[in-house]
């Protein structure tokens, strides 16, 4: 049954939309959540896309893009979310429980795909907030590490319980029944905060611009021979980390022309 903070509205599920049960939710802080929902049998996807998701409150739906967090095989579908109080649709999605129903439209797409890079030794994948959520997806798939020998991940949130999301992610890691044998020893987290106090802090911009980040990996900095790059997270940091690769001789990829960094600028959050 729908539950009353986001009443199902009485109205036909359109032929391009699956219309799936929540499964499970999870409330990180007062800004972040987590859910799950029921997977398609048809629904077909590449780890680190996104979809358009909505709720059935309305006569027209609004429906808004979210990457899908989990990797490509689970057999449900997984979402990372943030709470806006006035959101069009996250004022309402936050309230959601198991047993509600979440409208999600048939074609997943997105830049933030292993198809878009060229080969290479090392992939840094750089998020703030909830732009972790195509990673999360990305660092559980196979495909992953059979094209890259190492993976950085780094999240970069205000304060230190915002990057609970992405510590549990990598924790369980080792533990995945699929491809935590593959993990071992190739995965790093670098998690920074910006205003809450914490071990590690500072926009993940500043910290490649001063070469801080490297001399905490122990490696040279960014190489466009042997790294590659995925963004995912707010435009400002989307555009100067874009500015700051694409000066170290980095080229922009696509799923047409693979090349050595990709963006994703379907995202907001």
């Amino acid at each position: 049954m729908q539950s009353a903070d986001v009443a199902s509205y009485a109205f036909a599920v359109p032929a391009n939309v699956y219309a799936e049960t929540v499964v499970q939710v999870r409330h990180y802080t007062d800004t972040l959540f987590s859910f799950r929902i029921t997977r398609p049998q048809a629904f077909r996807f590449r780890s680190g896309e996104f979809v358009m998701i909505g709720l059935p409150n309305a006569e027209k739906p609004v429906f808004r893009a979210y990457s899908i967090a989990s990797p490509s095989w689970d057999e449900e579908i997984e979402f990372f979310s943030i709470k806006v109080p006035d959101g069009p649709l996250t004022s309402h999605l936050q309230k959601i429980r198991p047993g509600d129903t979440v409208l999600m439209r048939q074609k997943a797409t997105g830049t933030l795909v292993l198809d878009a890079l060229t080969p290479a030794k090392r992939l840094f994948m750089i998020s703030t907030g909830t732009g972790i959520a195509p990673f999360a997806s990305l660092s559980r798939d196979p495909e992953t590490f059979e094209k890259f020998e190492q993976i950085v991940l780094t999240h970069t949130c205000r304060d230190h319980a915002e990057l609970a999301y992405g510590v549990e992610l990598f924790e369980g890691l080792k533990a995945d029944p699929l491809i935590g044998e593959l993990t071992e020893g190739r995965v790093t987290l670098y998690s920074t905060t910006t205003r809450e106090a914490s071990p590690r802090m500072g926009r993940i911009t500043r910290l490649i611009e001063d070469g801080h980040i490297f001399a905490d990996l122990g490696i040279n900095g960014l190489d466009p021979e042997t790294d590659r790059i995925m963004i995912c997270g707010s435009m400002a940091m989307l555009n100067d980390v874009k500015q700051i690769v694409e000066a170290r001789g980095f080229e922009e990829g696509s799923n047409n022309k693979p090349a050595s960094f990709v963006v994703e600028r379907a995202f907001v959050g």
